[in-house]
């Protein structure tokens, strides 16, 4: 980093003249050729004030990060609440303000997003919601979604290479009645049902096998209390598959207490697969089998995709998958 004193040895001048030049001595009396002389030189060594470097070190980013989920939902399904731990981390580590909003009622009061660089968005969100975030910064980045049109940076998990893989684990051990219990989802006013890779791949995959079964499958919310209600309605129609795959690990955990309650034994009854590697998954009884995804490396990714964004001005949009990875344990046989 250039100094007065290197300033002063090209300029031919002394440094104290030099410091009074750069800043502006209204009470020094100095030629225009040397004063030209002084900044020419300044500039050829990219020197900063003092004052420049302080600024420059002072200036925080600030982000805004939109959570689609309210703070009780996101206590029932911990996924999102990973993924915004990974993302407040690496902005800690960084020096990086962040202002948080979650959904209320509905709706998001974006008007705490004044002032801000950049936004990260967690969740689903449907094309209204993107138009209002877009008021406040043209650097979005999306987590667990990829907006139509691929206008806006995204970070999503690679959902269907792991869904086939952990349901050709199933066939290849034996099951040819794979049951699936998932969720549905839903944005914008109109509440529209939003695209569910797990859905979509598995009657991909049962199809494809020759085993469908509409009977077998179940569509309720991404929760315990679902995922209970559920199983006991799948029990209680009777001819049980032999397997099951449930699109995330809360929704496994009620489909376990129903199993309990009706005396029928994993895996020796029935086999389960759940999805999310919840850090509770491998505590269950018996360890549940799962999918793992990297949540927290996802809101990390998302960051720097961000900082891509505000410091190098980038724009051409990224779409970045993170691997997921089948995680087998003792509810699968």
């Amino acid at each position: 980093m250039a100094t007065i004193k290197d300033i002063a040895k090209k300029a031919g001048v002394s440094p104290a003249t030099v410091s009074r030049v750069l800043n502006n001595d209204i009470g020094l009396s100095v030629a225009d050729d040397t004063r030209r002389r002084i900044f020419e030189a300044a500039e050829e060594l990219d020197y900063k004030t003092l004052k420049e470097r302080n600024r420059n070190i002072e200036r925080r980013i600030n982000l805004g990060i939109i959570h689609w989920y309210s703070p009780k939902q996101e206590l029932e399904d911990p996924y999102y609440l990973s993924i915004r731990k990974g993302i407040e981390r690496e902005c800690f580590s960084r020096k990086i303000e962040i202002t948080t909003i979650f959904k209320n009622d509905d709706k998001y009061t974006t008007h705490e997003l004044k002032d801000i660089d950049g936004v990260i968005a967690i969740g689903k969100f449907s094309k209204e919601d993107i138009e209002n975030f877009s008021v406040y910064s043209k650097n979005i980045v999306f987590v667990d979604f990829s907006p139509e049109g691929m206008i806006h940076d995204s970070v999503v998990s690679d959902f269907r290479t792991t869904v086939w893989k952990l349901l050709s684990y199933l066939y290849d051990q034996g099951h040819r009645k794979i049951g699936y219990i998932g969720g549905k989802e839903y944005v914008g006013r109109n509440k529209e049902v939003i695209k569910d890779e797990r859905d979509t791949t598995y009657y991909e995959f049962v199809k494809e096998k020759g085993i469908f079964d509409i009977e077998q499958i179940y569509l309720g919310k991404f929760t315990a209390e679902s995922g209970y209600q559920l199983m006991k309605k799948a029990i209680e129609k009777g001819s049980l598959p032999s397997a099951f795959f449930l699109a995330n690990d809360s929704i496994a955990i009620g489909a376990m207490k129903a199993f309990y309650e009706a005396g029928i034994n994993v895996p020796n009854d029935v086999s389960i697969i759940g999805f999310n590697d919840n850090p509770t998954s491998k505590y269950l009884m018996p360890p549940l089998s799962t999918v793992r995804i990297h949540t927290e490396f996802m809101g990390i990714t998302a960051v720097g995709l961000l900082l891509e964004r505000i410091h190098h001005n980038r724009e051409i949009v990224k779409k970045v998958t993170i691997p997921s990875e089948l995680i087998l344990r003792e509810s699968s046989k």
